[in-house]
């Protein structure tokens, strides 16, 4: 049974072409105008006392990129290890980040039909919806709700520190 569940009641509109992947055994989506790039998953740099869902830092061409565990994040079962996991690089208003999934699956047309989610089953609102690829429930998820306002200000002062470490060890990017 999904974790998630979604209203009888059919959504008014159909939903935009959207990347589907997978966090253990649920599959999810996020709206295609969102993800700036997928990237392989290269080695991260993680400080000891980071935050749970917080796996570690990107070097992206000198700028540290806060990567989090999407599944620790969301609270769902992580699939099993594996190399071949991915990024999914979103841009936000402190700077990109970086969701870690265990698959991307494919790019979804836009135009299946969307299924309201009601707002208690919905994690706070991450999940704004269900579409339905090859008889699988895919839940929506909407980037700009993964995290609270003071998760946050949190990820953007360990962003910020990391940055500063990047600089101090000469690997910024800079002259």
């Amino acid at each position: 049974m999904p974790p998630f569940q979604a209203s009888a009641a059919p959504g008014q509109a159909g939903a935009g072409a959207l990347v589907l992947f997978t966090l253990g055994s649920t599959d999810c989506a996020l709206p295609r105008e969102s993800v700036r790039a997928l990237l392989p998953l290269p080695r991260l740099d993680a400080p000891p006392g980071l935050p749970a869902p917080l796996a570690g830092f990107l070097n992206l061409g000198g700028a540290a990129v806060p990567v989090l565990d999407l599944a620790r994040l969301l609270g769902l079962e992580p699939g099993e290890p594996h190399p071949y996991r991915h990024l999914i690089l979103l841009d936000r208003a402190g700077g990109p980040l970086a969701l870690l999934v265990d698959r991307v699956a494919e790019v979804l047309p836009a135009g299946l039909p969307l299924r309201a989610v009601e707002r208690e089953a919905s994690l706070g609102g991450v999940v704004t919806g269900m579409v339905e690829a090859e008889g699988r429930p895919v839940h929506r998820l909407d980037p700009d709700r993964l995290l609270l306002a003071q998760e946050s200000a949190i990820l953007d002062a360990l962003t910020r520190q990391a940055g500063e470490r990047l600089l101090r060890w000469g690997a910024g990017g800079g002259p």
